[in-house]
């Protein structure tokens, strides 16, 4: 599913028209951002938890030539399903 397909599930669901189900959408979108950005989490009960998470500083190899290379120390997002999220899907 695609965001316009999300867009017109929710309009649908909602009964508001496509124009304010994507601002909604987006609204939502721009809030997990921001909340990730600063070391946030946001848990949305039943479905799951998005956290940010530290990657450490690693060695790797360039698959080209084989040669040993630092990759550096980064910051990621994670999602972790909640408990109906994960039975809905079983």
């Amino acid at each position: 599913m695609r965001k316009p397909d999300l867009v017109n599930v929710i309009a649908d669901e909602a009964d508001i028209s496509k124009d304010k189900a994507s601002l909604v959408l987006n609204a939502i979108l721009e809030a997990i951002t921001s909340a990730m950005k600063s070391a946030d989490s946001v848990n949305l009960v039943g479905f799951g938890t998005f956290e940010q998470r530290s990657r450490a500083a690693r060695a790797g190899k360039n698959p080209q030539t084989g040669e040993t290379i630092q990759i550096k120390a980064s910051k990621t997002v994670a999602f972790k399903p909640g408990k109906a999220l994960k039975e809905a899907v079983n």
